[in-house]
């Protein structure tokens, strides 16, 4: 079979996500069944892969999607239990003195505390930990999970202390045996050195596209939830949603320049954090005070009001919790999220993240497969979320019966996700392992990339990180789809004749982009507050972001990597400059529409 045939076929189970959940707005719990059924169908019939193998992998994405649902479970939990104990209250009393103006508590709490947590653990962690605090605060579930999917893009390539890098494109370039090798023939003198070349690229990329992306978070927020329904103003809060935006990306780049790719996030978010929250408290940059933006009031029948997860307050909820006691069970998360993933903290021989996993059960060879997994529950974020649960029933004196309830709570938000994630994860597992078949054709996803390439030629560059944000997107992580496609990348550049390390480069920085319409990821944030059925209608709004970083990190790259050969003023510029014209013009038909409402 042709390989135009083929990667016609690969891309089948992308489409028929696309159709069924963003065209038709199925909801994902009917839709991922169908796609999963696609997906195996072309694996057994056209990839030839035995049906053993096909289970195996369904088997693996069964385990994956649990893990998921421990996670969802755990986050669930720790915010009934806080909004019973009465912290959530204190919580959103704090955030209403430093602004209560949503559009700047969204750009705190989404932005920089995300990015942080990002830092710390990443896999979809921020959305479990941002989006239920938005909610706290009194944010409708579906504008929270919007905002809590925007911002999986800027700092995941450097999420979980770099796994997307150290892991993803160190494995993707050839595992331990052959990375060494690999660096040298580069010239590197060892691959933690070419590892952090390929870092300080993507930590460039990812801090020129990543400035405006909190001013796409409320700009989205505005248009899409706000009772004018107006991206302008989302816009009138330019400044400081750019201030917050450079007090992230400034010392993100500076730490990846000087410390590699371990840091960038962790740092940048909490740099941040330390920066904006008491410039905003000053009223720096800030909105008028007669200008605070807020939801419409309960009633309108927008959207936004679309129930979300029951939080179980009530008039009876204490109000008497101090700030650093309420606060307290969010610094436990992210406390116990750095110590455990940190390669410098020692308990023993072994980092205590190490230690953790050794806590293991092991699934060697599914049914006699090549297909293996590991589950680690020690080293989950669920485990943290329960244990920091566990901690606010002492902290907050929650009684044992409004525990229980939080834990109800708990358990039916995530039967309710249930059926979509283990669909969705198997599909993905499903479409990674269709390799071995008797036709002899190679993975699905690998076929996609090389059909891309045949098609792209020398305008590869623009279509790298459009590749990586599809890996992320049915893989469900940055870090598989780098291990999926950086050897790939890397041979395009090395074929193109320009530095294959921004090719590199531009595959993670497109992964990390793809995080913000993966479906399991948005079916897991989404659960996280009780908004089930409604994934389409999140895809739909970060689709305008993923496009945005996809089409602006190929435009750069194309500049960057053809600039010797074809000038300053070429393709890839001409791509940059006409995104900005886009931009401008909709931004002056925003506040021009804006201008004749009033």
């Amino acid at each position: 079979m042709s390989l135009e045939s083929l990667f016609f076929l690969s891309l089948l189970p992308i489409l028929s996500v696309a159709l069924f959940l963003v065209m038709l707005r199925w909801p994902a719990g009917r839709a991922m069944p169908l796609a999963y059924l696609v997906c195996a169908a072309l694996a057994l019939g056209v990839w030839q892969v035995s049906p053993v193998r096909v289970a195996a992998a369904s088997v693996k994405g069964l385990v994956i999607g649990g893990e998921l649902l421990y996670i969802i479970f755990g986050a669930i939990l720790l915010l009934a239990t806080m909004t019973r104990g009465g912290g959530i209250i204190t919580i959103r009393r704090w955030f209403r003195d430093v602004s209560p103006d949503r559009r700047i508590q969204v750009i705190i709490i989404a932005w920089l505390f995300g990015s942080f947590i990002e830092g710390s653990a990443g896999f979809g962690t921020p959305a479990a930990v941002a989006v239920p605090l938005l909610v706290g605060l009194g944010f409708p579930a579906l504008p929270a999970v919007v905002a809590g999917m925007i911002i999986q893009s800027t700092p995941v390539s450097f999420g979980a202390v770099g796994t997307p890098i150290l892991v993803g494109v160190a494995t993707g370039l050839g595992g331990p045996t052959s990375t060494e090798p690999l660096a040298g023939l580069l010239g590197f003198a060892s691959a933690s050195e070419l590892l952090a070349s390929i870092g300080m690229r993507v930590a460039v990329l990812h801090g020129v596209i990543g400035t405006l992306i909190p001013l796409f978070v409320v700009a989205v927020m505005t248009r899409f939830f706000g009772p004018a329904r107006s991206w302008a103003e989302g816009l009138a809060v330019w400044r400081f949603a750019i201030f917050a935006a450079l007090a992230m990306t400034v010392p993100y780049v500076a730490v990846a320049l000087m410390l590699g790719p371990e840091f960038p996030s962790l740092a940048g978010g909490l740099i941040g954090l330390a920066i904006v929250v008491p410039a905003a408290r000053a009223g720096f940059l800030m909105p008028p005070r007669d200008q605070v933006w807020d939801f419409a009031p309960a009633g309108d029948g927008s959207v936004a009001e679309i129930p979300g997860i029951d939080l179980g307050e009530d008039a009876n909820t204490r109000s008497d919790i101090g700030v650093i006691s309420a606060f307290s069970p969010y610094l436990i998360v992210g406390g116990l999220l750095v110590l455990t993933r940190q390669p410098w903290l020692k308990a023993g021989d072994a980092t205590l993240g190490e230690w953790l996993k050794t806590v293991r059960i092991p699934l060697d060879g599914i049914a006699g497969t090549t297909i293996s997994h590991v589950v680690q529950p020690l080293h989950s974020p669920g485990t943290i979320f329960l244990i920091a649960a566990l901690a606010t029933l002492f902290l907050h004196r929650v009684r044992l019966d409004q525990f229980r309830d939080a834990c109800r709570d708990a358990g039916k938000m995530v039967l309710s996700a249930s059926v979509a994630l283990l669909f969705a994860t198997p599909m993905v597992q499903v479409f990674i392992a269709s390799d071995g078949g008797a036709a002899g054709y190679e993975k699905m996803p690998l076929v996609l990339a090389q059909g891309v390439e045949r098609w792209a030629g020398s305008s590869w560059p623009l279509f790298a990180p459009l590749l990586g944000g599809l890996g992320a997107a049915v893989a469900g992580s940055n870090t598989l789809s780098n291990m999926m496609f950086s050897l790939f990348q890397l041979e395009v550049g090395v074929k193109l004749g320009v530095d294959a390390l921004w090719i590199v480069a531009l595959q993670a920085v497109g992964g990390a982009a793809g995080n913000t319409i993966c479906v399991h990821n948005v079916v897991a944030a989404s659960a996280v507050v009780g908004l089930v059925g409604k994934e389409s209608e999140v895809i739909r709004k970060t689709l305008i972001v993923f496009a945005y970083y996809v089409t602006l990190a190929g435009g750069l790259g194309y500049a960057i990597v053809w600039r010797h050969e074809r000038g300053l003023l070429n393709l890839g510029t001409a791509v940059c400059l006409a995104l900005a014209v886009i931009l401008l013009i909709a931004v002056k038909r925003a506040t021009m529409t804006s201008r004749r409402t009033v």
